[in-house]
């Protein structure tokens, strides 16, 4: 692989001096926080009420669970795993973990039994932290084949084979506040704090060691550029903490004392979640926000007539005012009163969808069309992208309210991270933040980090003259059409996704002369829809077959094409008759789509749209005039 730097920006800080060690571990980091506030941690429901944990209680708690560890036998470097869905306990059992020198195992809550068996044996985990009856069930099945998992806790249900949470607090009765805090002592940046295995779109999975100095390094560089403020904000906690992004979050809000909200384990409440708590940062990924555009759009656009046109007035002129900012001008005095109006009128009732005190919202794991975040902004609403991997320890680099560029995923992270594109258009990165490798894994580890450092991405980018990164495609992911043309996909498809009606969209096209995609139909508009088109079914499976339903997607994908030169418009269409699904392989846990999986599981229907003939539809809008 060639690193030969085309454009480099950033610069890595110097390693901390051995003084600074101890006290910088994550362990520390913890029990530290539990001793500076005072206000409120953790708020957590159970039922429809959420119970709030301060900060000296969530330092009493992690302390007892790391005693009760070590007083089973977990040892300084021993690994301890976590399946459960994103919740309270989970953030305690890593804390508590973490404090008694183990290294901590995320597995995601949604792997099936042989997926957990993997990452449980393939990590060595001698402990294991269960949600309840349902994750436990899961281990009932492959405990024969993990001879060295020891232990087994659970947060909720029965278990007669798993401890309690409060019979692992009374196990630790007889270790001293001494032993603990000399355990915490004996900790140093260069030891392992998580083994982090990648969800992965294809292959196994495979497990990222991070020191707790990577991830100090990458607490450091994100701070100044979120900005938590202890006893005012609160972050609302709903993405996998198995994921590395969400625990770098809650690190840094704990870093900082802010509060953080766990959701109540309900997709379909999410939204509604988010306007009961009222959070000043939401960390998410762009599925999220497209499903609050969409609701933000969707009253309007059934108003219709004067309703209508108000919304879209007043959305104009809140992008005509944050268009003037962003210069650092400011509004004339004509333009202040429209954007008055506007706010009385509109504005603040989008603003309220995110419950009315967002300061940011960051966007993360997968590309976020530049039209939603326009649209966010122009109510007031910051939604900034940044860019890392699990690699990294998630962030790399961050838009700001104080720098940020739509269209691209933000600056490195001062004093943290190094970016430079090599000849064939990959990024590379290097700083105290990269990983330290894959776990039991020298080859694949030797393709993706250098000698020298550098990580080898995989993602193909441009730096700008400013030193903004955009995100251009994925290596492996590029379509090379029969032409020679290569194509991106994500852009086509966050381009088709922009549709109320659309939940998911796969383009395909690789060594073809055209582009074809598979599209489904989002489960909750589709009784919208059905309305909408005069359709006599809501099913989404019904409406997939329904010819004024093909007719309105059709009008969604010819406004998509007119963004795009002719070559990278999409030509024909086939619609799912359900929508994608972490249940049957085809998205992630961040809700990516694992396209090889679906490329192959749906091989069939993207043959038949090439084997019918390459006739243009006569819908199909005029190409870009470009190549």
């Amino acid at each position: 692989m060639s690193t030969e730097n085309v454009t480099t920006t950033g610069k890595a800080a110097a390693e901390p001096s051995p003084a600074e060690t101890r006290a910088r571990t994550i362990a520390a980091l913890v029990l530290d926080a539990a001793e500076r506030f005072s206000g409120v941690a953790m708020r957590s429901p159970e039922g429809d009420v959420w119970t709030r944990t301060t900060y000296p209680q969530l330092g009493a708690d992690v302390r007892v669970i790391a005693k009760g560890l070590i007083a089973l036998g977990v040892k300084p470097g021993d690994r301890v795993a976590i399946l459960s869905n994103t919740r309270a306990e989970w953030t305690l059992a890593d804390f508590g973990a973490m404090c008694a020198g183990a290294v901590v195992v995320p597995v995601y809550q949604t792997n099936s039994p042989e997926e957990c068996e993997y990452v449980l044996d393939h990590s060595g985990a001698m402990a294991l932290f269960c949600e309840d009856g349902e994750q436990l069930a899961k281990i009932a099945e492959i405990r024969d084949a993990l001879p060295k998992l020891e232990h087994l806790f659970r947060f909720d249900g029965d278990g007669e084979d798993a401890m309690t949470l409060d019979a692992l607090r009374a196990a630790g009765a007889d270790v001293s506040d001494a032993d603990l805090d000399a355990r915490v002592a004996g900790i140093g940046l260069e030891d392992l704090a998580t083994i982090v295995y990648t969800s992965g779109t294809t292959g196994p999975p495979k497990g990222c060691m991070l020191t707790h100095g990577n991830l100090r390094a990458d607490i450091d560089g994100v701070h100044p550029r979120v900005g938590f403020a202890a006893g005012d904000d609160v972050v609302y906690v709903f993405l996998p903490l198995a994921h590395v992004l969400t625990r770098i979050v809650q690190l840094v809000a704990v870093d900082a004392g802010a509060e953080m909200a766990y959701w109540r384990r309900d997709p379909k409440k999410i939204v509604e979640d988010v306007q009961l708590i009222k959070p000043t940062h939401l960390p998410s990924v762009p599925r999220i926000f497209e499903k609050i555009h969409a609701a933000a759009t969707a009253k309007a656009e059934a108003a219709g007539g004067a309703k209508a046109k108000i919304f879209h007035w007043a959305i104009g002129v809140g992008r005509q005012v944050a268009r003037r900012e962003d210069y650092g001008g400011h509004p004339g005095l004509v333009l202040k009163a429209q954007h008055a109006l506007a706010e009385k009128l509109v504005l603040h009732k989008i603003r309220d969808l995110f419950g009315g005190r967002m300061k940011l919202a960051l966007s993360g794991a997968a590309p976020i069309d530049t039209e939603i975040l326009e649209f966010f902004r122009a109510a007031g609403i910051w939604v900034l992208e940044g860019y890392g991997m699990t690699e990294t320890c998630a962030v790399e680099t961050l838009n700001t309210i104080d720098e940020h560029r739509f269209g691209t995923v933000g600056k490195p992270l001062p004093g943290v991270c190094e970016v430079k594109i090599a000849e064939d258009g990959e990024i590379l990165m290097r700083g105290p933040n990269i990983f330290q490798g894959y776990y039991n894994n020298a080859e694949a580890t030797a393709e993706t980090l250098t000698a020298d450092g550098w990580l080898h991405s995989g993602d193909l980018g441009e730096l700008d003259e400013d030193g903004y990164l955009s995100i251009t495609g994925r290596k492996k992911d590029l379509i090379i059409t029969s032409s020679g043309k290569n194509i991106s996909p994500s852009n086509v498809e966050n381009a088709l996704k922009l549709c109320r009606w659309i939940s998911q969209a796969v383009v395909f096209g690789d060594r073809r002369p055209y582009l074809t995609a598979l599209l489904t139909i989002d489960p909750d508009e589709a009784g919208a829809l059905a309305e909408k088109v005069g359709a006599a079914s809501k099913e989404p499976a019904d409406l997939a077959k329904d010819p004024a339903v093909r007719k309105e997607l059709q009008g969604a994908v010819d406004d998509a094409n007119r963004k795009f030169a002719r070559i990278e418009q999409v030509k024909k269409f086939k619609i799912l008759e359900r929508d994608l699904s972490q249940d049957n392989d085809e998205l992630t846990p961040t809700l990516k789509v694992k396209r090889n999986v679906v490329y192959e599981s749906y091989r069939g229907e993207f043959k038949a749209m090439y084997d019918a003939g390459d006739e243009r539809p006569k819908s199909a809008p005029p190409a870009k005039d470009k190549t």
